[in-house]
């Protein structure tokens, strides 16, 4: 893995330094080998004066660097360095360039034009002589030059093009099939938030629902007035758990808006109340001006307190409890604190309600704390009123 990330380090290096110095020297490149032309070093010496050539070359040259972003001056002057000077740099690079870039009538439109530069040369060659005459006049010498100079850069071209969309072609599919594959996970999570919300109902609602039942039953037969009491409290417990688990399969099945709107802050005294009922010493003290907060720092504390009392009522039933609120200049401060419990029967928990209750007030940008204090046990959040806004 080491040496595949260097080797992929380098290419990318080596990229970007061709990127960058590949318009410089494919005109320092142009350049010379006109020249070299005009000198005979490379073809056919010009008997023209020595300025004529040296301002061919450096056109040439400029042209050549700036081709990416302006190719008519390199047409231009490889036509005119064709037949001046039958140089041929600055016509292999736009040969190139012409099979790289351009697409049907544009294309079809330089081969016609280089077809005319091919018979000016023709006919340059015939008005100059020799040696001008058997390099660009003789027909073996024009379909050789045609093919090699005109022909090969242009095919070259087109090979590169084709690459290129064929490569674009490659990772537009690769996108394509990733957002298929993304859309096809999330229908797999619908499904299974789906088939949970129908286990959730079939297991769930049903031994709830017999709860109830039972529970209705015992408060009609019953004889103590405290049983009889106890079976209400029952019942009506289990049918706002019936409410809720309603509530939650909506939002496990996505069937738009979620049944009726989740309770607030202003139901804290609606929960302490049911906890007094259900057997626990429960008080509650405010402290700092009350003050409107926003919903979703409202339904955060309601669900901090309700969390904290039900595992008061899990593990410390005996337990003195206090619920305090408190209103600070930028925030609410939630703490729920039971005192020592003289321990007997302690009903089952699952551990994650605290980790779900931390999830959901960190993402207010808030704090919570759940920590034994003094034998007892310390819940605290802290929702600032910027996470809510």
């Amino acid at each position: 893995m080491a040496s595949t990330a260097v080797a992929v380090q380098r290419y990318a290096s080596v990229r970007l330094a061709v990127q960058r110095y590949a318009s410089p020297l494919l005109a320092t490149v142009v350049a010379a080998a006109v020249w070299a032309s005009a000198t005979g070093d490379i073809g056919v010496r010009s008997p023209l004066p020595g300025v004529v050539p040296l301002v061919l070359a450096v056109a040439s040259g400029w042209a050549a660097g700036v081709v990416r972003t302006r190719r008519w001056p390199l047409f231009l002057v490889a036509a005119v360095g064709w037949l001046v000077l039958a140089a041929a740099a600055a016509g292999v690079v736009a040969s190139y360039q012409a099979g790289l870039r351009m697409r049907g009538r544009r294309l079809a439109g330089y081969l016609a034009g280089v077809a005319v530069v091919l018979a000016g040369g023709v006919l340059v060659g015939l008005a100059v002589g020799d040696p001008r005459r058997i390099t660009t006049a003789t027909p073996a010498n024009v379909l050789l030059l045609a093919a090699c100079l005109v022909g090969l850069p242009l095919v070259l071209g087109l090979w590169v093009r084709a690459r290129r969309d064929t490569l674009a072609a490659l990772r537009d599919r690769a996108r394509r099939l990733e957002r298929e594959r993304e859309a096809h996970a999330d229908r797999v999570r619908a499904e299974e938030r789906t088939r949970i919300a129908r286990e959730m109902h079939d297991v769930v609602a049903h031994r709830v629902s017999l709860m109830v039942v039972h529970a209705g039953a015992l408060e009609v037969t019953a004889a103590d007035p405290a049983t009889v009491e106890a079976a209400a409290l029952i019942r009506a417990t289990g049918r706002q758990a019936l409410t809720d688990l309603r509530e939650v399969l909506g939002v496990l099945r996505q069937e738009g808006p979620a049944g009726s709107p989740e309770r607030g802050i202003e139901a804290v005294d609606e929960l302490i109340a049911e906890s007094r009922t259900a057997g626990l010493r429960v008080r509650r003290q405010d402290e700092g001006a009350p003050t409107a907060v926003p919903e979703t720092l409202g339904r955060t504390a309601y669900r901090v307190v309700r969390e904290a009392l039900t595992n008061v009522r899990k593990h410390a039933a005996d337990a003195d409890t206090v619920v305090c609120l408190r209103y600070l200049p930028d925030g609410l401060e939630v703490v729920v604190r039971n005192g020592p419990s003289d321990g007997g029967s302690t009903l089952p928990g699952s551990g994650q309600g605290l980790l779900g209750l931390r999830e959901r007030v960190e993402l207010l940008g808030g704090r919570l704390e759940s920590t034994a204090v003094d034998g007892g046990f310390l819940v605290r959040a802290l929702l600032p009123l910027k996470g809510a806004a």
